[in-house]
């Protein structure tokens, strides 16, 4: 090859454990979108309802959550109307968790691709992202529906110039689910129990998280507990979105700043392993 010429893609043994490579995702930006494409298609072409599970998979969930917990264990919703207030909840959990748990299976539901052909293996997780993000937007849309139903009956619904801090809390809910999704993924590839712990794992920290109860019940009613749901990096960004949108949440901008700080942390910890475990992992899985 003449001097003056580059290949475009330079694939070498030894690399930075923090190389994202990111020159190269660029390159392979029509995969990233050929592979959001292709979990969206192939998750709903053989269903009956398609993509209006997007609308009924939280609308139950929400009325499920109204009857047991706001209606049988009568607990708190913060003086907000209680399908508002566990609509809200769902709706940012739902897209955290889904990153979680679609990104810890990409080394092993994706082994067969990895192992024929080289691209950026960080475009799939990446992928998953983007392709939560869609599902996301619907179940937003029927959020601000009913937030707009509620706001016509005159409820205590208060939106407030914190609702400014959305996107980067969707951005950090992002970063949060992608980065412990790349950590487990890396795991279940040499340790495959770990696959069935995932779902008891998002139930558990589901609960410990302010999905289903505020956090100012749990500072009044249990305060040897605080702090179990207190330092869960979510509940700071859940309690942040109810309060920019509702009104109505216990939050402040250090425990913001501090689950920022643990995000970024568990992120660059999952580039590392997903780095490590990437050179590797076909001759483990």
């Amino acid at each position: 090859m003449p001097d003056n010429e580059k290949w475009d893609i330079e694939l070498t043994h030894h690399s930075s454990l923090l190389d994202l490579k990111l020159n190269d995702v660029w390159h392979y930006r029509d995969l990233l979108m050929l592979l959001v494409r292709r979990d969206f298609v192939s998750f709903y072409k053989q269903t009956i309802l398609g993509p209006l599970w997007f609308f009924i998979q939280p609308l139950f969930t929400t009325i499920i959550y109204t009857f047991i917990f706001g209606n049988l264990a009568n607990i708190s919703a913060d003086n907000l109307d209680k399908p508002l207030f566990y609509m809200a909840g769902i709706t940012a959990w739902n897209y955290f968790a889904d990153c979680l748990t679609k990104t810890s299976t990409v080394f092993t539901a994706n082994a067969g691709l990895f192992g024929k052909v080289y691209f950026p293996r960080l475009i799939v997780p990446l992928s998953i992202v983007v392709s939560n993000l869609i599902r996301f937007a619907v179940q937003m849309a029927l959020f601000f529906i009913t937030m707009g139903f509620y706001a016509i009956k005159g409820s205590n619904v208060h939106p407030n110039m914190y609702l400014l801090l959305f996107p980067f809390l969707l951005i950090l809910m992002a970063m949060l689910g992608l980065g412990l999704g790349m950590i487990i993924s890396a795991m279940t590839t040499k340790y495959r129990d770990l696959s069935f712990l995932i779902t008891f794992g998002i139930q558990l920290m589901m609960y410990l998280t302010t999905v289903i109860y505020p956090l100012s019940t749990v500072k009044e009613k249990y305060p040897k507990y605080e702090w179990l749901v207190e330092y869960n990096p979510m509940t700071p960004i859940i309690e942040a979105f109810r309060y920019g949108f509702l009104g109505r949440g216990t939050f402040t901008m250090v425990s913001l700043g501090v689950t920022t700080v643990i995000t970024i942390l568990i992120l660059l910890a999952g580039i590392i392993i997903f780095n490590r475990v990437e050179r590797t992992f076909i001759d483990t899985v």
